[in-house]
């Protein structure tokens, strides 16, 4: 696993001026973040908010069953735990490391404290909370009226966008609680997308091989999520 030496692989963190960063920065502990660790379980308040550098959390709905769909993803471009901050504590909705990496985690109240103070981090927080939003609402759309096909690729490509590589390690039964299907709709979808071309799926390691492919196969929901997340929020450090 990476080693990392700046919390500045976070756009959020790299976003914020000088001094609001050099308050925060004593106070940010690196974290690893393994495969399939949660972060945090549906109804159990919050203690800390946490950065994803080179890890890529999903957030998931889980059902009274036990069966789950993936509402969400965060990678470096925001931050798990709006709800704290946001006022809520607590979420119905469970955190799960989707790709392995590393996060910079932070005590809740030095958040808060800073969100309160409702200068640059209120402003940052704010616009990724609406870029979350519409990925939720998106995905909500896609669930109900795309191909399976169709959202495997759009949660390969959104996952991609976080990534440093075109590589991502996933198990099967993970895929299948994200899309919220069975492990044997994973299969198929993962082989009409390979038989493509697209990708190569061997031993839950997926390596994608035509992103231009992809992205032409995938429904409008990617594009739109995309486009939001550009327009909302920082991909560089600010001056």
């Amino acid at each position: 696993m990476p080693t990392l030496d700046s919390p500045r692989q976070s756009h959020l963190l790299a976003a914020l001026p000088a001094d609001e960063y050099a308050r925060l920065l004593p106070y940010l502990e690196a974290v690893p973040m393994p495969l399939g660790h949660v972060l945090y379980e549906s109804g159990v308040q919050m203690r800390h908010v946490y950065f994803p550098t080179t890890a890529i959390v999903s957030l998931l709905y889980v059902m009274e069953d036990g069966a789950s769909t993936e509402i969400a993803i965060v990678g470096n471009e925001g931050i798990v735990g709006v709800s704290l901050f946001m006022g809520g504590e607590t979420t119905p909705s469970r955190a799960v490391v989707q790709s392995a990496g590393e996060a910079y985690r932070l005590p809740g109240q030095m958040l808060k404290n800073e969100f309160y103070r409702a200068g640059p981090m209120q402003h940052l927080l704010l616009r990724y909370t609406q870029s979350l939003l519409t990925q939720m609402a998106q995905t909500a759309v896609c669930n109900r009226h795309h191909s399976l096909d169709q959202q495997f690729c759009r949660w390969l490509l959104l996952s991609l966008d976080r990534l440093p590589t075109n590589e991502l390690v996933m198990t099967q039964e993970l895929i299948a609680n994200m899309l919220g299907v069975r492990r044997e709709g994973v299969t198929e979808a993962a082989g009409n997308v390979q038989k493509a071309g697209l990708i190569e799926y061997h031993r839950g390691r997926i390596t994608v091989l035509d992103r231009p492919g992809l992205e032409a196969r995938v429904c409008e929901c990617y594009a739109v999520v995309k486009k939001e997340s550009e327009r909302l929020l920082p991909d560089k450090i600010a001056s």
